[in-house]
This record gives structure tokens, sequence and C-alpha cells, in this order.
């Protein structure tokens, strides 16, 4: 993995991006939106629930959007036979996929500090821990993203295909990751299944920051989010193919 072209790579990326608005807007202006929608739905309730929700949805909806826009983004570099024309140069296969997750990582600092500030200096979201650790959490969840994204698009022929795998990758994370209900109080196979799913842990990390001022099972999550970002990434690389289906 040579560093001088994965920062080519990045670069390459972030151009395109930069020219074209619509899915810029998507990554950074969406996630901030829902996430009003939802505090304006709950202002009015009793108690403070967007302070149960707000962690989560903080959790959520950046890996929601950068799984999406990368899993779209690199199939269409695989059907468009810009990979194969890309491999075929003195390039490796991490090289490319670590240009992309570099460059997808920009917009994902960016889009959780965006968030995170949304949530906590507007939305009034009390936090307990600190707030650069909420972003650094935003930020690995959004990479999370990024990377099963790149992941899931060696398996899809169409642009279609590549949307068709969120009910099999990213809805059952949202669904047990304890938005909806804690995982200590889910059934005892659900609650298994939720410890093997990168999301969960993303979700804790953010809630104790809320309850608590300690951080050290915060950093042990993020270890695990991280370790999943790697490893789908490896995963990723291993099923990368030189020729376009």
């Amino acid at each position: 993995m040579s560093p001088r072209i994965t920062l080519a790579v990045a670069g390459r990326v972030l151009t395109q991006l930069r020219r074209d608005p619509r899915t810029v807007a998507l990554m950074l202006v969406v996630p901030c939106l829902l996430i009003t929608l939802l505090w304006w739905m709950f202002r009015d309730s009793l108690g403070e629930p967007f302070d149960r929700f707000g962690p989560a949805l903080l959790a959520v909806f950046p890996f929601i959007v950068m799984f999406l826009v990368t899993s779209v983004t690199t199939l269409r570099e695989r059907s468009s036979g810009t990979l194969e024309r890309l491999l075929a140069m003195p390039m490796g296969k991490f090289d490319f996929l670590g240009g992309y997750a570099l460059a997808f990582g920009v917009v994902a600092t960016v889009q959780a500090t965006l968030a995170v500030a949304l949530s906590v200096a507007l939305l009034g979201l009390h936090i307990s821990g600190p707030v650069w650790l909420l972003g650094l959490v935003a930020v690995a969840d959004a990479v999370l993203g990024t990377a099963l994204g790149l992941f899931v698009s060696a398996f899809a022929q169409t642009e279609f295909q590549a949307v068709q795998f969120m009910p099999l990758f990213v809805i059952p994370q949202i669904i047990l990751c304890g938005l909806f209900v804690p995982r200590d109080a889910m059934p005892t196979v659900l609650e298994a299944i939720s410890n093997v799913l990168p999301l969960s842990y993303a979700t804790d990390a953010m809630q104790h920051l809320v309850r608590s001022t300690t951080t050290a099972e915060v950093w042990r999550d993020l270890a695990v989010v991280a370790g999943f970002a790697v490893a789908a990434l490896a995963l990723g690389a291993a099923t990368l193919r030189r020729r376009t289906p």
C-alpha cells in the first residue's frame, strides 16, 4: 500500500464529490434534518426523550447515509469500467479502498461535527462525557458505514442491488442496536445477535457518554467499531476484482 497513491485516490474521490452537490447534501444535510425532525416530534413529550434517542440517532443516521452513498458510488466505478482501468495501473487493492475510505472519512468527519454540534448546541442534548469524544464515536460509526458499503458493493451488479443490501446489513442493526428497546431487555437470542453487530457498540458508546463522565467503556466500544471497520475493508480488498462483470 502506497501512501502517495492512496492520497491520490482520495483526492480524486473528493473532487468527484465536490462536483456532485446532491450527494454532498445527502451526506451532510440530511442527517441533520432527520435529527431535527425527531427532536421536534419529542419536544413536547414528558421527560427528556430526546436525551434517550438522540445519542442513538447520532450513531444510526451517519451509518445509514455513508453505507448507501459509498456502496452506490463504488459500484458505479465498477460498472463504468473505472475500477478496471485504475487497477491496471501500479496500484494495489488497498490503495483503492484506502483512498475511498480516507475520502469518505473526511466527509464523515464534517458530517459528524455538524450533527454533534446541532444536537448539543441547538437541540439541547445533554452530555455528561466530553463532547469531542461523542464526535469521535460519530466519525467512527460513519467510517464503519463506509467500510461496509465498500464491502457489499462487490456483490452487487446494479445500483438497485446495492440498495437492496440495506435490509440485510443495515436494518437489522438499527432494530437491535438499542434504539427502540434496551439491549439487556431483549430476548436472550436477540441480545446475543446484537452483541455481534457493530452498530450496537456505537450506540452503547453514545448512550454511555450521555449518562456518565467515565470513558473507559466508550474507548472499548470505539475499539470494537474500529475493528469491524478494518475487517470490512480487508474483506472488501479480498473480494475486489480487477475486471468488471
